[in-house]
């Protein structure tokens, strides 16, 4: 798959591969035999706001990589963690500060890219050492957090901002690559949407706003479709350990089936890629899947259950599963989680 990268040219998803040249004067970034030179830029070059970003982490450092590449001008970075500095340069440049207040004031623009915890502790320490100026801004990428997690900075006379990916980093490298191509949770300061949305664009992403009431649900969807994705691919691998196959076996068995559902869910949506038993009305195989769970697994009959019952609920929206069928189904789903919580009574 190939994307517009920020500078014209493609990026394309595969391995990538970064290294530095000459101290830093410049990096490359390869990604399936393209080649991508990020050279220093100035903000009076590219007319584009100066950045600090605090906090550099995957996500720090990342970003600070791209908007680089877009034609922003990293002037400061700063962290608790001299390695982190010393590993996020290669990627951002600026000058590191041990500071955070100090680098701070040498930008028109202030990326807060800490953990979510640590948000308004940061914000306040920078602004109590004169790291905030009237009509700077200042941004975090926190998802569930919302913009009263900067009243600090607002209070000092600078416009927030939120910009937050819709997407998972492992590392650097991959954040680097899965960024571009992202939906953005927005939410900001009236003052400061139009810029907002115009920075996640320049990072490549998609915008779109979120009320600031709306974060918290909009983050747990987020953590559902990512997080809890991996707990259930990791229960499916224990129920074929169980069986006897290792794990590495067990992932090998089951993963062409999710990258096709996977497919299919992207190509088709969400209702129209249900397939399996309950789709088609199968309640005897419902039935035989929850006795071997009370027999087997009681420990996963909840989670089969509540997930079997909304995946009733979609099949009714598909118009493959008539009402009496789910209604039928909807019974020995709840009966199942009625006999796990019996159990644990007793």
């Amino acid at each position: 798959m190939a994307f517009r990268n920020l500078c014209g040219g493609l990026f394309f998803a595969g391995r990538t591969v970064i290294r530095t040249e000459k101290k830093t004067e410049h990096l490359t970034f390869f990604k399936k035999g393209y080649r991508l030179m990020i050279e220093p830029t100035t903000t009076q070059e590219t007319g584009k706001d100066s950045i600090a970003i605090i906090g550099l982490g995957k996500v720090g450092t990342a970003v600070g990589f791209l908007l680089r590449s877009a034609g922003y001008t990293i002037v400061a970075v700063a962290s608790r963690s001299a390695s982190s500095i010393e590993q996020a340069l290669p990627y951002t440049e600026g000058k590191a500060f041990s500071s955070l207040s100090e680098a701070a004031s040498q930008a028109e623009c202030i990326l807060i890219t800490t953990g979510d915890d640590a948000i308004a502790p940061v914000c306040e320490e920078i602004v109590r050492g004169g790291g905030v100026k009237p009509d700077s801004k200042v941004v975090h990428m926190s998802g569930a957090g919302g913009l009263d997690l900067l009243d600090a900075a607002r209070r000092a006379g600078a416009h927030v901002a939120s910009i937050h990916p819709i997407q998972t980093f492992a590392d650097v490298k991959g954040a680097i690559e899965s960024i571009p191509g992202s939906t953005f949770g927005i939410t900001a300061d009236d003052e400061i949407k139009d810029w907002s949305v115009k920075i996640v664009r320049d990072l490549g992403g998609i915008p779109f706003f979120v009320p600031e009431a709306d974060k918290p649900l909009y983050h747990a969807a987020a953590c559902m479709a990512s997080n809890y994705l991996v707990t259930l691919m990791h229960t499916v691998e224990s129920i074929y350990t169980s069986l006897g196959l290792t794990g590495e076996e067990a992932i090998h068995a089951f993963w062409p089936l999710v990258k096709g559902t996977i497919k299919n869910i992207e190509t088709k949506g969400t209702i129209l890629s249900l397939t399996g038993p309950i789709s088609r009305g199968d309640a005897g195989t419902i039935e035989k899947h929850l006795q071997a769970f009370r027999e087997k697994l009681p420990a996963l009959l909840p989670a089969y259950c509540a997930m079997g019952i909304l995946t009733t609920d979609l099949g009714l929206k598909k118009k493959t599963l008539s009402a009496d069928s789910a209604e039928i189904i909807k019974k020995l789903l709840g009966g199942g989680r009625e006999d796990e919580q019996a159990g644990k009574d007793h």
